[in-house]
C-alpha cells in the first residue's frame, strides 16, 4: 500500500467532487460527509489500482452516487408512499420548465435544491448535475418513468418559485 500522505494527496483532489455529489443527492450536510467518508474508506482500498489512474474521479463519483441511492432506498417506502398520495399531475410529456434566472449564485441554487423534498432532489440532480437519463433514474430509484419526469418537472418549478422570492 502507498504511503498515508499519497492517499491525502488523493482526497485533496477529489473531495469537492465527491462531497458536492453527496450533498446534491442527499441534501444534508452530515449525511453528505459520511457518504464521502464511505467513498474515501473504499477508495483507500483500492488506492494501489486508483491512485495513477485516469478514470478514479469517475470511479469515485459512482460509488459515491450508489452510496447515496442505497442510503435514501432506506427511506423509499415512504417515497413511494408519499408519491402515490401526491399522483401524477403532469402529463408524460409536460413541457420541461425554464431553469433558474443565471443572476441567481450557485449558493442560492444549492440551498433552494437542497430544500426540495427528497421525491423531487434525488431525480433532479441525477438528471441535471449527474447526467444521467430518465430511464436510468427510473431504474435507480424503482420509479415508473413518467414518475421521474413528474418530479423533475415539479422540482424545476418548485426551484424556480424558490429562487424568484429569494
Amino acid at each position: 500500500m502507498a504511503a498515508a500522505g499519497d492517499f491525502s494527496d488523493f482526497i485533496a483532489r477529489y473531495e469537492d467532487m465527491v462531497y458536492t455529489t453527496a450533498y446534491r443527492l442527499l441534501g444534508r450536510a452530515a449525511d453528505a460527509e459520511d457518504a464521502a467518508a464511505e467513498t474515501f474508506l473504499k477508495a483507500f482500498e483500492r488506492f494501489d489500482s486508483l491512485k495513477d489512474s485516469p478514470t478514479a474521479g469517475g470511479w469515485l463519483k459512482a460509488v459515491v452516487a450508489n452510496h447515496c441511492l442505497n442510503h435514501l432506498s432506506r427511506h423509499r417506502a415512504r417515497f413511494k408512499l408519499f408519491s402515490e398520495l401526491e399522483g401524477d399531475g403532469a402529463p408524460f410529456d409536460a413541457p420541461e420548465a425554464e431553469g433558474p434566472s443565471p443572476d441567481f449564485s450557485d449558493a442560492e441554487l444549492e440551498a433552494a435544491v437542497a430544500a426540495l423534498p427528497d421525491h423531487q432532489r434525488v431525480p433532479l440532480v441525477l438528471f441535471h448535475f449527474e447526467d444521467r437519463s430518465y430511464e436510468d433514474i427510473a431504474s435507480s430509484l424503482g420509479a415508473s418513468l413518467s414518475k421521474v419526469k413528474t418530479d423533475i418537472f415539479r422540482a424545476r418549478a418548485a426551484l424556480r418559485r424558490a429562487l424568484e422570492a429569494a
